[in-house]
């Protein structure tokens, strides 16, 4: 296996199709999985931590909880109790429902739990999918990702500890290439 232990979180929450497929993806690149993401929908977030309303950690099953906070809070709470014994080598948070680009970037709770684990010394990469209208197909992130992450975290991690990908709307078949750009400002 490429990585020892991998946390995975997201900001549309523990029961997302996101993060079930995000789950399934993470299980090609290690045995040692741990799913900490908020019970509910927790989209733009950003990376805001609660601080005077009392946490909830439900146990969902074997290294799966879900938390009454936000994603920044489920990487803290990973951080600092659930993991605190051995931390993950990677940080995965997504595969968010929506593209995280422009303006949108600083408020998405995906990206914010990436960097909030960046914050920790841990590598990161918040992973998004985009739709243009409709009913989302997460076609391009399932049939990609895997290769995506094992390639940034050889090629890439080890310089910028802390990624943003997003996957384009087309069918798997069509996604050619990698392109990396700066953090753009949107219109």
């Amino acid at each position: 296996m490429i990585f020892e232990r991998i946390l995975l979180t997201n900001d549309d929450g523990i029961d997302a199709p996101g993060l079930a497929l995000l789950q399934k993806i993470a299980h090609a690149l290690s045995d040692d999985i741990w799913v900490v993401a908020p019970e509910t929908d927790r989209s733009g977030t950003a990376s805001a931590v609660t601080l005077h309303d009392p946490l909830r950690v439900t146990e969902r099953g074997a290294r799966k909880f879900a938390v009454s906070g936000s994603p920044a809070d489920c990487v803290v709470l990973a951080m600092r109790h659930l993991m605190k014994d051995a931390r993950p080598s990677l940080v995965l948070s997504g595969i968010n429902r929506g593209a995280n680009i422009g303006h949108e970037t600083l408020l998405s709770g995906t990206v914010g739990a990436a960097m909030v684990a960046h914050m920790f010394g841990s590598r990161s990469i918040a992973l998004s999918q985009l739709f243009l209208e409709g009913e989302i197909s997460w076609a391009a992130a399932e049939t990609v990702a895997s290769d995506v992450v094992k390639h940034l975290a050889a090629e890439i991690l080890p310089v910028s500890p802390c990624l943003n990908v997003n996957f384009p709307a087309c069918a798997a078949a069509d996604v050619r290439e990698m392109i990396f750009t700066n953090q753009g400002f949107g219109g």
